[in-house]
């Protein structure tokens, strides 16, 4: 019997086209179905016709700054959040976890590593919401 197994969607949203080709190669390669944006404008166009189920968002972004989509992607929607970015400052981390990021990682980072956080958030994500 064919099942269609649905790829679970991961969103990246950094100015750096390098970066987003590494982690869209990388985490493609992993089973993921992956878009990359460059602008907070592109990823909320997406967010309403295609919602991830994980976003990775750099806070260095022109124009709308990280902080503020990340409180737009939890004002709207319910996907999981991953802040990548060069921000190492611990006020930066302490901000972004407290608007609502699930994790913060600082830029380099080992793609080990990073999936093995990006998979932690889309568990922790399916058993909320298998919860009553």
């Amino acid at each position: 019997m064919n099942q269609t197994v649905t790829q679970q969607h991961i969103a990246i949203l950094d100015d750096e086209p390098d970066i987003t080709q590494l982690l869209a190669t990388y985490l493609g390669s992993q089973g993921f179905r992956v878009t990359q944006r460059h602008q907070g404008s592109a990823l909320l166009e997406l967010m309403v016709v295609d919602a991830p189920d994980l976003v990775l968002l750099d806070l260095g972004l022109p124009g709308e700054d990280g902080f503020s989509i990340a409180r737009r992607l939890r004002e709207h929607w319910n996907c999981g959040l991953v802040i990548v970015t060069g921000r190492g400052d611990a006020v930066d981390k302490i901000v972004g976890l407290e608007i609502g990021a699930d994790d913060y990682v600082t830029k380099p980072f080992d793609l080990r590593e990073l999936l093995a956080r990006i998979k932690a958030v889309l568990r922790r994500s399916r058993a909320e919401g298998l919860s009553p």
